[in-house]
């Protein structure tokens, strides 16, 4: 096998591996003209950003459990209302961080493992 034979069969097999990969995540079958069956890749739906978001606000709620958790009840209620008292970015990040229902949750989870 010459280098050129070579170099273009690493090209096909390249191009053939990229082609499975892509299906190998889901394909659509169609018949062309011909009568040829051809899988096409399936287009990705829009779960990443739903995913992530969810990711984000799980991760938030662990945090705010965390140091709720850590400060005590008290000092974390007044580390709240220096924010408050604080520029507007600062007003809604004390928004963010108020005590909800399932963060004083997590956070008795969190104290419960620790004590």
């Amino acid at each position: 096998m010459s280098a050129h034979q070579f170099d273009e069969f690493e090209r096909r097999m390249r191009r053939i591996n990229r082609r499975h990969s892509k299906l190998s995540h889901g394909f659509v079958t169609q018949v062309t003209d011909d009568g040829l069956v051809v899988a096409k890749p399936a287009k990705p739906r829009g779960y990443a950003l739903l995913r992530g978001a969810y990711l984000l606000l799980l991760v938030m709620f662990i945090f705010k459990g965390f140091l709720h958790s850590n400060l005590g009840a008290e000092a974390y209620r007044a580390q709240l209302e220096s924010l408050r008292g604080g520029n507007a970015i600062e007003q809604v990040g004390a928004f963010a961080m108020t005590a909800d229902p399932v963060t004083l949750w997590i956070s008795g989870a969190i104290s419960s493992l620790v004590r």
